[in-house]
């Protein structure tokens, strides 16, 4: 299952990035808003993919020598090429486009998810939304590092999030970011920004010295 896999519908909407000279994600965010966690979907993924393009390879060099010494082995040989590539472009290669263009992001405001290329999705939960974030992984997720996040927000189901990289350690920034925001949306000031852009500074060079400690 895909991040957004498990989305009901009315929660995704269409997103249309512009191109530009900031690198992604950077140019979807607001003023102020920095990027605590960029993620794309683990990478055992893409397992099945790598050995579907194996066999697809082997066989297809198995089945051309054994017709190479026969009359129509050229005619044979341009099928299996076609049929061989179309496999590889649908099995191996949307995937690997599919793995590569889903993001999931976490911000100083918000989870961001973005999927897709030329059908591009995503969807955005504000952090003051969120009520509790959980993780699970089971045996094999867990020998790979990865694992299901979900995000229980105001009024809506449960969000999960399949395939997260390092999952326990993502939890825990989100809790702490939802902790925080939180915590400066109580203390803030009434013009609504809760924390100044010195403030904002400041708070990202701790974390990210935080995370590289990790």
């Amino acid at each position: 299952m895909h991040l957004i896999g498990s989305l009901t519908a009315g929660t995704v909407r269409s997103a249309t990035l512009e191109e530009g000279t900031v690198a992604y994600p950077d140019d979807l965010l607001t003023d102020g808003e920095e990027v605590i966690v960029h993620k794309h979907p683990h990478w055992k993924m893409l397992i099945l993919p790598v050995l579907i393009f194996l066999i697809v390879v082997g066989a297809g060099s198995y089945l051309a020598a054994l017709i190479a010494d026969l009359s129509w082995h050229s005619a044979g040989w341009i099928a299996l090429a076609a049929l061989g590539v179309g496999l590889i472009v649908w099995l191996t290669l949307a995937p690997l486009i599919r793995w590569r263009t889903t993001h999931f992001i976490v911000t100083t405001d918000r989870v961001m998810v973005r999927e897709g290329v030329l059908n591009r999705t995503g969807l955005d939960i504000p952090l003051a939304r969120i009520n509790s974030v959980q993780f699970r992984h089971g045996p094999i997720d867990r020998m790979f590092g990865c694992g299901t996040l979900v995000i229980e927000s105001a009024s809506d189901d449960p969000l999960e999030f399949d395939d997260i990289p390092q999952v326990e350690y993502v939890q825990t920034l989100l809790y702490r970011e939802v902790s925080d925001y939180s915590h400066d949306a109580a203390n803030g000031d009434s013009s609504g920004d809760r924390y100044g852009t010195f403030d904002r500074h400041h708070r990202g060079c701790l974390r990210r010295r935080r995370e590289e400690r990790a």
